[in-house]
């Protein structure tokens, strides 16, 4: 019995320090993401009058950002791909 439950004891331990190694990576809301959140919040208590494009402005901006950014990464691909 005592053999079993120094087996439990320490498969605890194990389960917890790897629940604290893996708690390391972020996880959470973005600033845009807040943003977005907090203007929401604002125009459905009518403390804004925006409208819904610029409430919803900060998920479009940063998904517009992101893409130009891949666009530009894969012209520079493709144009140090051409001189090789």
């Amino acid at each position: 019995m005592s053999k079993l439950l120094d087996l439990i004891e320490q498969n605890a331990i194990k389960q917890s320090r790897s629940k604290t190694m893996s708690s390391s990576s972020s996880s959470g809301i973005s600033f845009p993401g807040a943003l977005t959140v907090l203007f929401v919040g604002l125009k459905l208590t009518n403390v804004i009058t925006w409208s819904w494009w610029w409430v919803l402005s900060p998920i479009w901006i940063s998904l517009s950002l992101a893409v130009v950014v891949i666009a530009i990464a894969v012209i520079i691909a493709i144009i140090a791909g051409a001189f090789k």
